[in-house]
């Protein structure tokens, strides 16, 4: 696990997305479906955001919430995204502390 979250942080858009996601109000449109603090940000507007396809983004968002920093919730056939905060303070732990 600890070898996947230095994997997931080794990554400035991975490390993009998890700062976007502290305040998503600031950094993403309002959404139709879900909402931005509750619910999470929808992927499309995180790949539209990074720059890179759905795809793309996707495989980044996969790998963060493989190592528990981001939660995925689908609302009708969207995916959305947001912080575990309780996990990224363990991580930043571990972090500190070399393991």
């Amino acid at each position: 696990m600890n070898v996947d979250l230095i994997k997931a942080l080794a990554s400035d858009k991975r490390l993009a997305i998890l700062g976007w996601l502290k305040d998503p109000v600031a950094h993403f449109p309002p959404q139709k479906d879900g909402d931005r603090v509750a619910d999470g940000v929808c992927g499309v507007f995180i790949a539209d955001k990074l720059g890179v396809s759905q795809p793309s983004a996707a495989e980044h968002l996969k790998l963060l919430v493989r190592v528990g920093l981001l939660r995925s919730r689908r609302i009708k056939q969207w995916t959305f995204y947001k912080r575990d905060e309780e996990r990224i303070d363990e991580a930043k732990r571990l972090l500190s502390q070399g393991w």
